[in-house]
């Protein structure tokens, strides 16, 4: 992999972070929560394109394809987990 497709990737996977961000709302947690996810989902993705010989928008070394759908399963899987609240009770106070 080059060094410019490697900057290609993260810009990629930076600019589908911000977007998601937009669609979904949020404040600064959770935009840093995204771009992390959106990083990760799309180096995940496009390895698993390479490991299986996937090639779905390839551009250059990068097939942008299948990195764009890990990036979009990785943040929708943690923007899910991400809504989870935990609610917590006083204990009770048994006569």
């Amino acid at each position: 992999m080059t060094l410019p497709s490697v900057i290609f990737g993260l810009l990629c996977a930076l600019l589908i972070g911000a977007l998601f961000h937009v669609v979904v709302d949020g404040g600064l947690g959770r935009l840093l929560l995204y771009i992390v996810l959106s990083i990760i989902g799309f180096g995940v993705g496009g390895w698993v394109a390479i490991s299986w010989s996937w090639v779905l928008i390839p551009i250059g070394p990068l097939d942008v394809g299948a990195a764009t759908i890990g990036s979009l399963v990785f943040l929708g899987l943690g923007h899910w987990l991400s809504l989870v609240r935990v609610q917590t009770t006083a204990p009770q106070d048994k006569l």
